[in-house]
């Protein structure tokens, strides 16, 4: 039998720091949580996949999601929870948010001491919310494939992010038509074979410049053709160099 999930009903507006590769399992609140990553990279499990984000980014969990998270690089973790009712993007599935200077240094603020309930604090948090319902929502997950054909495609895609097959030569290795598999991909995970890919790499360019790995070698293991093509897409991706990413605080 599977084990219960933890069922925590107040999402609690803390900090939590985690070693690199540690976890917190799976559990859910009746509010909602937003996470974000001081330094290091956080992932937030669901079966519908995962979401990830560096600290220019923040991932938030709407109330009733059972989700894990899992820390890369040594992770500062502050987490802030809203009531139910106060859902400022009316998000109904996790999403990655990119997170301005002011809502980051805002974020951090509000989680210093949880329990105070004065004035300040109320119009910080009125200031917190107003800079949430500005935040773009950026595409920073890799969905979970349910079918498996193309979850045998992606396992193979994930396992070695510098494997440059096509997605036709991935499909015959795994006996599956490329045409098949374009569908699949665009019916079941919402984005085409490409863009996938793409994903799982800044996934895994995320993981190990979290453990500090130099960006040539980074680029060179993920896949990109050279340094300067993935710090493009980085760039693009995170609103910052892969560079400038490793010298967060």
């Amino acid at each position: 039998m599977p084990e219960p999930v933890r069922h925590t009903p107040k999402a609690p507006t803390h900090v939590r720091t985690l070693a690199a590769g540690q976890r917190i399992d799976a559990h859910r609140h009746d509010d909602h949580q937003i996470v974000l990553p001081g330094n290091g990279v956080v992932a937030v499990t669901t079966e519908a996949g995962t979401w990830f984000a560096p600290g220019t980014r923040a991932i938030w969990v709407p109330a009733g999601t059972v989700h894990a998270h899992r820390a890369h690089g040594h992770l500062n973790a502050y987490f802030v929870g809203f009531p139910a009712g106060e859902n400022p993007l009316h998000l109904d599935a996790p999403t990655v948010l990119s997170v301005s200077p002011l809502l980051r240094e805002l974020i951090i603020e509000y989680t210093r001491v949880p329990a105070d309930t004065g004035p300040e604090r109320r119009r910080l948090r009125a200031v917190l919310l107003d800079q949430l319902r500005a935040s773009p929502q950026q595409p920073m997950q890799l969905p979970t494939p349910s079918d498996p054909r193309l979850a045998a495609v992606c396992a193979l895609v994930h396992d070695r992010p510098e494997d440059p097959r096509t997605l036709a030569a991935l499909g015959a290795a795994t006996g599956v038509g490329e045409r098949t598999l374009s569908r699949l991909f665009r019916a079941e995970l919402g984005m085409t074979f490409p863009q996938w890919r793409t994903q799982s790499r800044l996934y895994h360019a995320l993981r190990m410049l979290a453990d500090d790995t130099p960006v040539t070698t980074v680029a060179h293991r993920c896949g990109w053709s050279s340094p300067s093509a993935f710090i493009d897409v980085f760039r693009r991706s995170f609103g910052c160099t892969p560079g400038t990413h490793n010298r967060r605080p």
